[in-house]
């Protein structure tokens, strides 16, 4: 491989790995509006993260 293809490689990881950032954190702030537009949640903290961190690994 040569240097510009090693960074094109890197820059599409990058991109990709920034994505599924971002869609967690839009699930989340989502999940959060939610939960204090109705003052509460039937979700603990420990559903919330695990939640989350299934999303992060999908």
């Amino acid at each position: 491989m040569n240097d510009s293809s090693n960074k094109r490689t890197y820059n599409h990881g990058f991109i990709k790995q920034a994505r599924k950032q971002q869609v967690q954190i839009d699930w989340l702030r989502t999940k959060f509006e939610t939960a204090e537009k109705s003052e509460f949640t039937n979700d603990s903290k420990e559903e919330i993260s695990a939640q989350s961190k299934a999303l992060l690994d999908g």
